[in-house]
């Protein structure tokens, strides 16, 4: 069919770079990446996590180049340069480590930090009417000395640790299991391109190769990109950082995130979400992304949350909304319409992949026969039989539902047992396979508060027990990016291995030293005091949504509407039979089904980017000299940015340090 020539296209060309390029699949995990998980958990996970309540900003990419380039620089001073295997293992290490729990809360610094939003809510006014309903395995009581002395070193946290130690670690199994099985579905099987891969995959392989006799193309534009990354993140995210670190308040040169204008135009377009991310990032993904897909969530963010909220609210469908900024807006718009319809989106492009793999695996007997030999993995890409992650998946859901089962006895157990066994895979499947066609997955927020709510459940401890709920799309894209680098896939495995310990010690020190060294909510963490307060009222609003008095209050839950899921579910199957009728590009159709619910202030400058690279790099320099260019200048400028952002970061604790000595 001529309308889906592109993605077929697309998808040929990732199946052959992984499995007939000749790539010669290498172990990534050695001493080297060792010692660069001990360097990020004890040097670079305290800076995340004081960045975050000070700033309100994750280190995000920080982490991963500064380690990169700095271990890189070390080996080759030392006549052993890293392997780009080695490099793409550090780069992993790095993100895992540093990888921002509630990045609105500026939250980072590992799972502990979890622990100490839970010890914050408690004693906020806002918890004040059911905090003691707050079960003590999940936090201890708000007037204890644990609570009050401010300390994990009392035993009323002993449960509380055991649990979220058992949690992380059958999450990580859990991950595993369903992210390989997904990768061999959606790379082995359906042969997607995962247009974000080579992103990382082009960073390591540049780095790998400066300074070397096979020096190429890659260094010069890898190092285009971290000179601009360095020139915009010093405008971006130096001077905010410093001065709200020495003067108390921040100096914004560009909005951050993004500048908000909806409530200047809510007088003639109630309810619509209007503002512009400045963010470079935006612009240069757009060069990465394929075209159409770009294009289908730019036209999807702005006519569903531009256009179509002032004609949803004249209709009175909108009737949550109230004046206010984006934020608040886009909670109401989801709230009343968007998130029923985005869930019907997303179950007709699930309709849609089921109905492609099952017509191309039956496409014929021999087809079929054939598929034995040609869907084999790589050799030495270090698989293991699939059976052997269904059955980690298994393992770990059944015991996220056995301990639920124990903290939560009175939890309908179907529940649990839908939400780990049906749900979870169904909803990573269709993440990851949108993940690997348009780069980014899709999100079905609030579906446990509906469930919950329609449940009948009325008790608190339900939103802190370990649910077996959650998204594995993501991590289909790591074992992408393993392949394209040659890594073996046993090198990400050891490397959680080493991991899971290194991030639950770092964490517990280092929130242990931050926590009894001053309250959170003091002037010594600047965002915190003012963000977390007013996130604890919003959590106190979800978490009370099921209780008795919420019905008295009329505060119940009611964004789940099994209407607006059916009509989101038609219209989307509508709109994939129309683009295939007139054989418009299927990317599109992708895209748009992806952005209904993103922000336009994003998919606005990544549109912006994405008619730059076509119209005028691709044009200067050639399609496919550009399609190889976009990946390692995006992984360029995420260096600068990176690099730039931890020089802030240690200027900002040198500055506090000193502001604290009594001399």
């Amino acid at each position: 069919m001529p309308s889906v020539n592109e993605i077929e296209a697309a998808r040929e060309r990732a199946f052959r770079q992984g499995h007939e390029g000749a790539i010669e699949f290498r172990e990534g995990f050695t001493i080297r990446s060792f010692l660069g998980a001990l360097f990020v958990a004890f040097v670079m996970l305290p800076g995340g996590l004081f960045l975050g309540l000070v700033a309100g900003q994750g280190i995000g990419d920080a982490a991963e180049w500064v380690t990169i380039v700095l271990f890189a620089e070390v080996a080759r001073r030392s006549f052993q340069p890293l392997r780009k295997q080695e490099i793409y293992i550090l780069f992993y290490i790095a993100t895992s480590l540093t990888t921002v729990i509630a990045a609105e809360r500026g939250l980072a610094g590992g799972p502990f930090g979890n622990l100490i939003w839970n010890a914050f809510t408690i004693q906020s006014p806002a918890f004040s009417g059911f905090a003691e309903q707050v079960p003590q395995w999940a936090v201890p009581a708000p007037d204890s000395i644990a609570i009050i002395d401010r300390s994990f070193f009392d035993p009323a946290w002993t449960l509380p640790i055991l649990l979220l130690v058992l949690t992380e670690g059958l999450i990580r199994m859990s991950w595993i299991g369903m992210g390989y099985t997904l990768f061999r579905l959606t790379s082995d099987v359906e042969r997607l391109p995962f247009p974000m891969a080579p992103v990382a995959a082009g960073g390591a392989t540049a780095l790998a190769e400066a300074g070397s006799k096979s020096e190429s193309w890659r260094w010069n534009v890898f190092s285009t990109g971290a000179v601009v990354g360095l020139i915009f993140g010093f405008f971006y995210l130096a001077i905010p950082i410093f001065t709200g670190t020495v003067f108390g308040s921040t100096v914004e040169i560009f909005p951050i995130p993004f500048a908000d204008y909806t409530k200047a135009f809510e007088a003639v377009a109630p309810a619509a979400i209007i503002g512009l991310s400045f963010s470079l990032a935006n612009v240069l993904a757009g060069f990465v992304l394929p075209f159409h897909i770009v294009l289908g969530a730019a036209i999807g963010s702005v006519v569903c949350q531009v256009m179509l909220n002032p004609i949803l609210y004249q209709y009175g469908l909108l009737p949550s909304y109230t004046s206010g900024g984006a934020w608040a807006t886009k909670l109401a718009v989801d709230m009343d319409f968007w998130l029923s319809v985005g869930i019907g989106i997303n179950l007709a492009v699930a309709i849609i992949g089921i109905w492609y793999v099952g017509s191309m695996l039956l496409k014929n007997r021999r087809e079929v026969a054939a598929s034995r030999v040609s869907l084999a993995p790589p050799p030495g890409r270090g698989d293991f039989p699939v059976w052997y992650g269904i059955i980690a998946y298994a393992i770990a859901t059944f015991g996220l539902i056995l301990l639920c089962r124990w903290l939560v006895p009175d939890f309908p157990i179907g529940l649990l047992l839908f939400f780990g066994l049906v749900w979870s895979p169904f909803n990573s499947y269709i993440s990851a396979r949108m993940i690997g066609l348009t780069g980014r997955g899709v999100g079905f927020p609030y579906l446990k508060e509906a469930v919950v709510v329609a449940s009948g459940y009325k008790k608190v401890d339900i939103w802190y027990a370990p649910v077996p709920l959650h998204d594995h799309g993501g991590t289909v894209q790591r074992f992408r990016e393993l392949e394209l680098t040659g890594t073996k896939i046993t090198s990400l495995i050891k490397a959680e291995i080493v991991m899971f310990p290194l991030i639950i010690l770092a964490s517990f020190f280092f929130w242990s030293f931050f926590w009894k060294a001053s309250p959170i909510e003091s002037g010594q963490y600047p965002y915190a005091q003012m963000a977390w307060p007013f996130f604890a009222n919003t959590e106190a609003v979800w978490k009370q949504v099921n209780l008795p008095t919420a019905e008295e209050t009329g505060t119940s839950f009611q964004a789940l509407k099994p209407h607006l899921i059916a009509i989101g579910t038609g219209g989307g199957l509508a709109m994939f039979g129309v683009f295939s009728f007139l054989k418009l590009p299927i990317l599109t159709f992708y895209g748009f089904a992806g952005g209904v619910g993103l922000w336009p202030m994003n998919t606005i400058p990544q549109l912006l980017g994405a008619f730059a690279g076509r119209y005028y790099f691709a044009r200067r320099y050639g399609e496919e000299r550009w399609a190889a260019y976009a990946p390692v200048l995006l992984a360029g400028f995420s260096c600068g940015s990176g690099l730039i952002a931890m020089v802030s970061i240690a200027l900002a604790l040198i500055a506090k340090s000193v502001s604290t000595l009594p001399y």
